[in-house]
């Protein structure tokens, strides 16, 4: 099957049940406004919910260090380190949330400001076609790290929180907009 045929294929299956892709984008758009209504709680839920994909990936790592690395060496006392890291991790972030999500958000503010200068000195230097578009994204990366550490530790209840309920809310508006140009390219074609 080559590639055009893999994405007509494709399309065909997306605009059979775009109904369902609009549902899907409907309830992400609820999620998403829910999520930034109440974004301390979605912070926190965020943060356990982590916590408790670090635990579940630490007692995997265990598992796997005794079933297949136990007779090999090095990689078995690697393996068995890396496990107990992830749920030492995973018991912090479940255990301190709250703690967690100001130490995130610092984390988060400093990476914005950091990839901000590295967009700036890019944007400038290369002007690549269209380069006003990386200094804009450079500033707006500036911008967010600056908002972020300059309300800092107070961001850390809902930066996380706004963050997550903005994706759900474009990614909901994603799938809503593709499932709505599915349906008009089924009324077309009919």
């Amino acid at each position: 099957m080559n590639s055009s045929q893999f994405i007509n294929m494709y399309l065909s299956a997306f605009s059979k049940n775009w109904g369902l892709f609009l549902v899907w984008g409907i309830a992400l758009i609820v999620l998403g406004l829910i999520a930034i209504s109440a974004t301390t709680m979605s912070t926190i839920v965020s943060v356990i919910f982590l916590g408790f994909l670090l635990l579940i990936c630490g007692f995997v790592i265990i598992i796997d260090a005794f079933s297949f690395w136990r007779n090999k060496g090095h990689g078995f006392f690697m393996h068995l380190i890396f496990g107990i890291l992830y749920l030492l991790v995973g018991i912090m972030l479940i255990q301190k949330p709250i703690l967690a999500s100001v130490s995130f958000t610092l984390v988060l503010g400093v990476f914005y400001l950091v990839v901000g200068v590295f967009r700036f000195f890019y944007s400038i230097s290369v002007r690549a076609p269209q380069w006003g578009w990386s200094f804009f994204n450079a500033l707006i990366s500036l911008l967010l790290g600056v908002l972020i550490l300059a309300s800092w530790p107070q961001s850390g209840l809902f930066i996380i929180g706004l963050f997550v309920g903005i994706d759900l809310l474009f990614t909901g508006w994603t799938y809503v907009m593709a499932a709505l140009a599915a349906k008009s390219s089924l009324v077309k074609s009919a």
